[in-house]
């Protein structure tokens, strides 16, 4: 009564100064004549702030909210916006969903000039609630939006309010959200973390005195659906069948627009008695119910549920169906002690494989593994090679287990395990179970890794898994932890890295085999065609291009000094203008286009050609952003390959932009030889993080390399009064060393929809060059930042050539790695050959592309 009282007060106080009332309220909207025209829509003019997205797939009732509106995809958008005083949920209008899609509009966002479009009060789904329901057509979304935490206690405008548990979509009969980032976690509360409340035990399960026991088998299952008997290959099956859970597969979501199905959800486990093994597929809103309270495992009584037969396994195979009607079948979790043990069921088996082992694999073999965390990638997508739109999420974790100096990789997709791959980071023990490994066979173990199947489960330290799972007390787990306590704390954490670009198995070293390997993609791209296709890339999806390009010119710099830089360039190349088709940052996103491609050109005033390097006059205190020592002169004895040709060294020197980073730049970026920092323990300590690692199975049973020697010629420059104009690299593609106390932050930047920032950062990389290549079709200028002090495949010996270095992606393996200045003289090498360039591409949200430089091969005639 009082809580009633109070909410009323609140909401009444709210309307007086909500922006909502005085916009939508007072314009007396008329949702009968609902349309996209002027007259029945509503600006806001004040800022408003985005609290939530919400994604769903449209059925086929979604097309009525949205007459003159073209619904070119699946997927449709609620978004809750606040004005500080009240919230408010909408719709987002599919012709704006780019926006999401490409991660520009995203909680924390900023409104400005907001249009609202009434909807039509009949047309809203019975199971929103909602009398008043608007559509968001239009805005200006400002970039410095910062999250609220506080909007959980603001009232609702008008009966915006959603009912149920998170409320459900408000434009498609569906029940549940999807995650914004993939169709195969779950999202949101409506997903049970509990079994619901059990029914009373039947007869025919429990005697007097005697433990439980099932009603029927697997093999008196199989054995009456083969032959035709009632009820089990007719109807349904009321007798328990108590069964334990070997595997459990991903969700698998099978929504369509032409398809009204509430919760189109399915999973399948594969469990087993004593009489043999069968799948038992969870269906729609049982999954919904039981998916997160299930593991492997687990015991579980199935009642009320149909036999068919298995189309996708051998002849003579069946699956048991689990839905929530038609019957309305009952789960039970059954507790191990409460069984009979002679029909206990067999216990999970799990087949463990060191990194040693692993080398002897076969290509599309199942393994498990354990293993101690070293890397973990920034999370990515890439387009589902069995057609269609959807993008499937993954990242690189790189695992030490101590039997071989070889890293086990594994590139991890999305397991319906949101929670456990938040905690993927550096020092963290994982368990990978049901993987495949994935080998080619004419490149033996260099681009081996291990990948995902439909039930791999990942176990990881933080979350309490390796205490309940039975796998603790085998030898291979044994034998690790040993390892793992004989480690150091400090000398683990001067290796560990987490974020930035990464790129794994390596691409070939000559055209030839590149080609071979790529067989079946597409071509060469014109500089158009590239610039099209990265407009249409959404956020954090990784694809590979190819251009035929030539270099026009070659920067070197490092990250935060980019006003100080050397560079040369081809004196017979036109050199574009950014101006012309660059897109500075501002307050303000649309939906942008690629920016470091354009195709005016425009010709660079530079110094007079020389060869010798000049000391660099410093900057004032503070202008450059550096704690590093740095030399102010280059050795006396240049090179004698620095007078090869004309050479023009130039100091860059522009006002720093610090609300964008990244850009479209092209980077190639490697793990292998980055300079390596030990870390001095603290004493008494060596071991806490680590032992604190291993736990969890217990329960119920150096200083810094000297750096100067990185910074030998990087203080050298000559004055330019035209320096180079281009974007700096982007933070994400930098890894980033591990940093134990800020282990949660720097988790949630590289994760979908994280933004790193440069602040508590400890850089593992932070010089680079870019590569600025024409393309031959259409001379289209392309910025590409290249890294070749820094490789993830085994280093060959070359020759040190920018021909061999371009197409190694690094330096040789066998010689001293030329210098900054070096490599800027040598850039001479570069002047009119013609190369096959090979672009990474990934979209980082907003008005940010990243094209990374893989490899670029030396075109012969």
């Amino acid at each position: 009564m009082h809580r009633s009282v109070i909410v009323t007060i609140v909401s009444n106080m709210a309307a007086a100064g909500c922006v909502f009332h005085r916009t939508l309220a007072r314009s007396r909207l008329d949702p009968s004549k609902a349309s996209s025209s002027s007259s029945s829509s509503c600006v806001c003019r004040d800022l408003l702030y985005v609290v939530d997205l919400h994604r769903y797939s449209r059925d086929q009732g979604s097309s009525v909210y949205f007459p003159q509106s073209v619904l070119s995809g699946d997927d449709l958008y609620d978004v809750t916006v606040t004005d500080g005083d009240c919230r408010l949920r909408v719709t987002l209008d599919p012709g704006l969903n780019k926006l999401v899609e490409r991660n520009v509009l995203a909680p924390g966002s900023t409104l400005r000039n907001a249009t609202f479009t009434p909807a039509l009060s009949a047309q809203l789904p019975a199971c929103t609630g909602a009398s008043d329901s608007y559509r968001l057509v239009s805005m200006e979304v400002v970039a410095d939006g910062v999250r609220r935490e506080d909007v959980d206690v603001l009232p609702w405008f008008r009966s915006s309010q959603p009912t149920g548990t998170g409320g459900g979509p408000l434009r498609a009969n569906r029940s549940v959200f999807l995650p914004l980032w993939n169709n195969v976690d779950y999202s949101g509360d409506g997903w049970r973390g509990a079994p619901p409340a059990e029914e009373e035990e039947d007869e025919d399960t429990q005697e007097a005195g005697q433990g439980l026991r099932p009603a029927v088998t697997v093999s008196e299952l199989r054995d009456s659906f083969l032959s035709g008997r009632r009820p089990v290959a007719r109807g349904f099956v009321q007798h328990q069948l108590i069964v334990r859970i070997i595997s459990k597969s991903h969700l698998m979501y099978y929504g369509r627009t032409e398809q009204n199905c509430e919760c189109p959800y399915k999973a399948v486990l594969e469990v087993c008695d004593q009489t043999g093994s069968v799948c038992v597929v969870l269906w729609n809103s049982v999954c919904v119910d039981w998916y997160r309270c299930l593991k492997p495992g687990d015991i579980i009584g199935l009642r009320r549920y149909r036999v068919k037969p298995h189309y996708q396994a051998e002849r003579g195979a069946i699956e048991i169906s689990v839905n929530s009607r038609n019957p309305a079948a009952q789960i039970s979790v059954v507790p191990e002690s409460s069984l009979s043990p002679e029909y206990l069921p067999p216990a999970p088996t799990y087949s463990f494989y060191t990194s040693k082992q692993l080398l002897e694999r076969p290509h599309g073999s199942e393994c498990d593994v354990i293993g101690l965390i070293m890397f973990s990638g920034r999370s990515e997508r890439i387009r589902n090679k069995a057609g269609g739109a959807e993008l499937l999420e993954y990242h690189w974790l790189s695992l030490e287990d101590g039997t071989s100096d070889q890293p086990i990789r594994v590139k991890l997709f999305s397991t319906s395990q949101p929670e456990t791959h938040s905690k993927l980071h550096p020092l963290s023990v994982v368990v990978c179970t049901r993987l495949r490994c994935i080998r080619d066979a004419d490149r033996t173990n260099v681009g081996f890794y291990l990948t995902n199947t439909s039930y791999t489960q990942v176990y990881c330290t933080g979350l309490g898994h390796h205490s309940e799972m039975s796998y603790r007390k085998l030898r291979p787990v044994r034998q690790f932890l040993q390892w793992l306590r004989s480690q150091d704390d400090g000398q683990v954490l001067s290796r560990a890295l987490i974020g930035g670009f990464f790129i794994h198995p390596p691409p070939a070293f000559c055209l030839e085999n590149y080609m071979k390997d790529r067989r079946g993609e597409p071509g060469f791209l014109r500089g158009v065609e590239l610039q099209r296709e990265l407009e249409r890339l959404c956020y954090r999806e990784r694809q590979t291009f190819c251009i035929q390009a030539t270099v026009a010119m070659v920067t070197y710099c490092r990250r935060g000094e980019e006003d100080r830089s050397m560079f040369w360039s081809d004196r017979a190349s036109s050199l574009p203008s950014p101006s012309s088709s660059s897109l500075r940052p501002s307050p303000i996103l649309s939906f942008p286009s690629t920016p470091s491609l354009t195709s005016t050109p425009r010709s660079f005033r530079s110094s007079s050609p020389s060869s010798s390097i000049h000391q660099l006059t410093p900057l004032p205190r503070g202008a450059g952003r550096t704690s590093r020592k740095r030399k102010q002169q280059l050795q006396e004895q240049t090179p004698k390959r620095r007078q090869e040709g004309p050479v023009r060294l130039h100091e860059q020197r522009h006002h720093e932009d610090g609300t964008s980073v990244g850009g479209s730049a092209v980077t190639l970026l490697s793990l292998c030889r980055l300079p390596r920092f030990r870390l001095q323990p603290e004493q008494n300590t060596q071991t806490v993080i680590l032992f604190e690692a291993s736990r969890e199975f217990l329960d119920n049973t150096n200083a810094d390399e000297d750096k100067d020697s990185t910074d030998e010629d990087a203080a050298s420059f000559v004055i330019s009064p035209l320096p180079p104009d281009f974007t700096p690299i982007a933070l994400e593609t930098l890894p980033m060393r591990f940093d134990y106390t800020h282990r949660e932050e720097q988790a949630v930047a590289v994760a979908m929809g994280g933004r790193v920032t440069a602040e508590r950062q400890d850089w593992a990389l932070e010089d680079y060059y870019t590569l600025r290549l024409r393309a031959l079709s259409d001379s289209l200028m392309v910025d590409a930042v290249f890294l070749p002090h820094a490789s993830t495949s085994p280093l060959l010996p070359h020759s040190n050539t920018w021909i061999s270095i371009l197409s190694h992606g690094a330096f040789s393996s066998h010689a001293p790695p030329p210098s900054p200045a070096d490599l800027i003289a040598m850039a001479t090498q570069l002047t009119n050959q013609r190369l096959v360039c090979v672009l990474e591409a990934c979209h980082l949200g907003g008005a940010r592309t990243e094209l990374i430089l893989s490899r670029a091969f030396h075109l012969t005639d």
